[in-house]
């Protein structure tokens, strides 16, 4: 989109003046700074709802985007995770738009708007270094024996074993899992991985079928869950599953909560099925104060930040800017949503 000298100096002060808050209600002000600066080339993106906040309304104008109200819209940026709702509202008021973005890369909240008729994308592999680094360090923690070190108030005996040449298996096959196994590579760990689609992957040794995942279980020195959520995902890791696990091999999980039955990992912990547990996301989320994992030593509970919002705002401003760059040009867009598959 080319600016004049005096619509560029009219954006710089919009954005000056607005860059540490919500939209809210400076929506209706940029609306009116869009207006005195029309474009035929440029793509006509909303954001909502109206808290959207002002660093995304950076990231599409930096993709070439024209920020406009969703009933003049082509494309729609939403930012509202847990408002599923609030975004059906919006598309029954503006049936033209052909293209949703959304915030997470998990869009269980939202299968239900989900359609043929829209391109929809999510924000999936964004986040994958952050939490890929997160599982990383469960398992380190968890296998050299930090969380039971942390605990303690004297001087104790060795306990744990190493990473290196050990057996990992990771469920799902998305950019966290890609990530993993590059930062696995000093550990010289032998990889499986479990994912719907049996394709070769950088770094893996075995690629195998959901079909086959009790087999990827057993022999595993560690599990490590980072796949969507879906109806076939839930509930993935139960008693059966804990039982075939080895005895002393660790369960990591920063996918959803609900890939593991709480119930039966609390049964497994109690009866040391497992080696034990490190949960970047549990269900309930959040778990409730005085649950018996939060006292339990073989298990290591972090609050669901593998991914915070200070590492959140540059990955999917970054997305954004890219895909609205994309939408304007006619090429692939990043993170599409498979109906079929639920991500």
């Amino acid at each position: 989109m080319e600016l004049t000298a005096v619509q560029f100096s009219a954006l710089g002060a919009f954005l000056e003046r607005n860059r540490s808050i919500h939209l809210g209600a400076k929506v209706t002000e940029w609306y009116s700074v869009c207006s005195v600066m029309p474009s035929e080339s440029a793509p006509r993106i909303a954001l909502a709802p109206d808290t959207a906040p002002s660093w995304m309304l950076d990231a599409v104008i930096a993709g070439g985007g024209e920020v406009v109200p969703p009933a003049q819209a082509e494309g729609l940026i939403w930012a509202a995770p847990r408002k599923p709702e609030a975004l059906k509202e919006v598309l029954l008021n503006a049936s033209q738009i052909k293209w949703v973005q959304l915030p997470f890369a998990g869009i269980e909240n939202f299968m239900h708007l989900i359609d043929e008729e829209r391109l929809w994308t999510c924000a999936k592999g964004v986040y994958a270094e952050p939490v890929a680094e997160m599982a990383l360090s469960l398992m380190l923690a968890g296998m050299r024996g930090l969380n039971s070190y942390a605990r303690r108030a004297t001087w104790s005996g060795p306990i744990g074993k190493n990473l290196h040449n050990t057996n990992v298996t990771i469920f799902g096959g998305g950019g966290i899992a890609e990530s993993l196994v590059r930062m696995l590579t000093p550990f010289d760990c032998r990889i499986t991985v479990v994912r719907n689609r049996v394709m070769d992957m950088v770094g893996v040794d075995d690629v195998l079928s959901s079909e086959h995942s009790t087999d990827a279980l057993a022999g595993a020195d560690v599990v490590v869950l980072a796949l969507a959520l879906t109806p076939e995902t839930e509930g993935l890791i139960g008693r059966d599953e804990l039982q075939s696990m080895k005895r002393d091999a660790w369960l990591i999980n920063v996918g959803r909560g609900k890939h593991i039955v709480t119930d039966d990992l609390v049964w497994a912990l109690e009866n040391k099925i497992i080696g034990g547990a490190g949960l970047d996301v549990t269900d309930p989320e959040p778990l409730s104060d005085g649950h018996p994992l939060w006292t339990m030593e073989n298990c290591i509970i972090t609050p669901h930040v593998g991914n915070t919002p200070a590492m959140a705002v540059p990955l999917l401003g970054e997305r954004i800017t890219t895909n609205v760059r994309h939408w304007a040009q006619g090429l692939d867009l990043l993170g599409p949503v498979y109906i079929d598959l639920g991500y």
